[in-house]
């Protein structure tokens, strides 16, 4: 990741705020294990201010798309709370191993630690935090082998840990190519396609709302389409 590369995935930019159209594949930060990540390139974002932008929230290393930054302590401290309190609209795209019984619906999951030697691996646990999604079908398919495809709009209420991931496996139609909850470990398996297509941020009270779309991203595009996804009409 340059300076350049990271420029050029700038999707908005005001005073409070940016939106970037983080890559799949990369760490937001710095894991235990070290390696390169998407935070320590955020010097190239300073944009005249003394400090860089700091994460306001999280995407998994695999997943792409929106990722929201705070220029400033003010403006982190007001995206923490937008966050927290469920304020800030996210929608997600997803393509789905499996067919849904119906277009649309909600999941109502309470999410829980897999164990403790797993890290952040969740598992639906009644006895954990309350984890909600709606979600719609935006388009159905097969692939090149003939499974069954489903290409979903997806809304977390909620912002547990891997929740989309989890309940999409808990729904049994799990995202395609994922590693650890669905079969992503399969040998040619393709990369997670799972995409922050979409942000709404009321940053300021009594202003219009700030919304962000993140273009689709190249290695889910081939799926997109054999569910009936049309580039010109969706960006």
């Amino acid at each position: 990741m340059t300076p350049p590369d990271l420029l050029s995935r700038l999707l908005y930019r005001d005073g409070l705020m940016l939106v970037i159209d983080k890559p799949a594949g990369l760490p937001v930060h710095r894991g235990p294990k070290g390696g390169d990540n998407l935070e320590v390139h955020f010097d190239a974002l300073r944009f005249g201010l003394p400090r860089p932008p700091a994460l306001a929230h999280r995407l998994d290393r695999d997943t792409s798309g929106c990722l929201v930054l705070g220029r400033h302590r003010k403006a982190l401290e007001r995206l923490g709370k937008l966050f927290h309190s469920g304020r800030i609209q996210k929608t997600y795209w997803a393509i789905v191993e499996g067919a849904p019984e119906t277009d649309e619906g909600e999941i109502d999951l309470a999410l829980g630690r897999l164990d403790s030697t797993r890290g952040w691996w969740m598992r639906p646990d009644p006895l954990g935090l309350p984890a909600r999604t709606s979600w719609r079908v935006a388009g159905r398919g097969r692939d090149a082998e003939g499974r069954e495809l489903a290409f979903l709009e997806l809304k977390p209420h909620t912002g547990r840990t891997h929740q989309l991931r989890v309940h999409a496996q808990a729904m049994g139609w799990p995202i395609l190519g994922d590693p650890v909850y669905g079969h992503g470990k399969r040998p040619g398996a393709p990369p997670l396609h799972l995409h922050a297509r979409a942000v709404v941020v009321p940053m300021r009270e009594n202003k219009e709302e700030v919304a962000v779309e993140a273009p689709a991203p190249a290695h889910m595009r081939d799926a997109l389409q054999a569910c009936g996804w049309a580039e010109t009409r969706a960006r």
